[in-house]
């Protein structure tokens, strides 16, 4: 019979802090491919280098965020 304490070695292995690392780069990546394809409609007067430019910003601003 339980006592009431437990071996943690016995609890099923939860992966959460990797998976949430891994949901949070998928949602980056994801993000940056949608601004990507919308860029040219938003500003079609953007060059490919300030495209690029804007997007680096956007990663940048978006991982110190999430």
């Amino acid at each position: 019979m339980s006592d009431g304490n437990f071996n943690r070695a016995l609890l099923p292995h939860t992966p959460y802090q990797s998976g949430l690392r891994q949901g949070k780069s998928m949602a980056r990546m994801h993000a940056a491919d949608v601004l990507r394809d919308m860029l040219p409609t938003i500003n079609p007067h953007l060059t490919p280098d300030e495209q690029k430019e804007v997007i680096a910003q956007f990663t940048t601003r978006l991982s110190r965020k999430l």
